[in-house]
């Protein structure tokens, strides 16, 4: 797969995500105090150039010139984090990165899309422990909100490199621990799981709906079925059930999608469904992947997959 089409695919995605009016989210019309839609574009746009370097390097592992154990998956996040962080002062696109890296270096390891998440999950089994100490040095930069602290391997203690080393704990033992706090973890063990079946979603919906009316939906139908863990983190449990309830109340039509936004926005970003707002970033990547384009039909924009 070109490897251009690859990286502009990871990086438009992520900025449709960011743009389309979604509730409770960033977009075109709304911000939080400490995050705005300028941050996702100077993060998202800086980052290209380290995801075209992992396609570099996923074309050199295809060759045989490195091992799959080289693939450096930790470090490529945290240049990655790193040069998003010199452009803006915020934390938009951690998650985002942490998909995306072993996901385009699967792309360009497999044959098709399809085959790609199994390559993206099989670099994360053959991660070294060095990975995920730069995967550490990755989070402390990004300073992700809800991070929890005193817990075994506490990323931000400095002793938890020595017993990183000592327990041999690479990305993929690593997401196995943290799969129940963050849901991208999740994502690397079950091979993209919840992005590939989002991206089928979107696939099918862009052919009845305008693009961002597609989105919005999808995005509705992804609160109603799972738990955001971000907002676990920030507000707890409790809160996030009450998201997926109400989401699920809005599908069925006992509530609109404006007080469904108000309802999100009433307590600032705590209910900011913000890891599946990477899952959706990720699957709108897939979907540019898979060709989509844009046309204005009545005034509105709609997504065109293929001629």
């Amino acid at each position: 797969m070109d490897r251009w089409k690859i990286v502009r695919a990871f990086t438009l995605g992520p900025l449709l995500e960011a743009a389309v009016p979604k509730p409770g989210n960033v977009n075109r019309f709304e911000d939080f105090e400490d995050l705005t839609l300028y941050h996702f574009l100077f993060a998202d746009t800086t980052v290209a150039g380290i995801y075209y370097e992992a396609v570099k390097r996923a074309e050199l592992m295809k060759r045989g010139t490195l091992g799959l154990n080289e693939a450096g998956i930790g470090e490529l996040i945290k240049r990655a984090v790193q040069v998003s962080r010199e452009a803006q002062d915020a934390n938009p696109n951690f998650g985002v990165i942490v998909l995306s890296v072993p996901l385009v270096m699967g792309l360009a390891l497999g044959r098709n899309m399809l085959d790609a998440r199994e390559k993206a999950k099989l670099l994360i089994e053959e991660s070294t422990v060095r990975d995920t100490m730069e995967l550490y040095r990755a989070i402390r930069i990004a300073n992700p909100k809800g991070i929890p602290s005193g817990v075994k391997y506490d990323v931000y203690s400095d002793e938890s490199f020595r017993e990183l080393f000592r327990d041999g704990i690479n990305l993929s033992r690593l997401a196995e621990m943290s799969c129940g706090r963050e849901l991208v973890f999740c994502e690397w063990l079950n091979g993209y799981e919840l992005s590939y079946a989002t991206f089928e979603r979107l696939y099918e919906l862009v052919k009845k709906l305008p693009l961002e009316e597609t989105v919005v939906r999808a995005f509705i139908e992804l609160l109603a079925g799972n738990i955001d863990t971000l907002i676990v983190r920030k507000a707890g449990r409790e809160e996030a059930e009450l998201v997926r309830e109400k989401a699920k109340a809005l599908l069925d039509g006992e509530l609109s999608l404006g007080e469904f936004d108000a309802f999100l926005r009433e307590k600032g970003d705590l209910r900011n469904p913000g890891s599946l707002a990477d899952i959706m970033a990720v699957s709108l990547s897939l979907l540019v992947l898979r060709g989509l384009r844009v046309e204005m039909r009545n005034g509105k924009v709609w997504g065109v997959i293929g001629p």
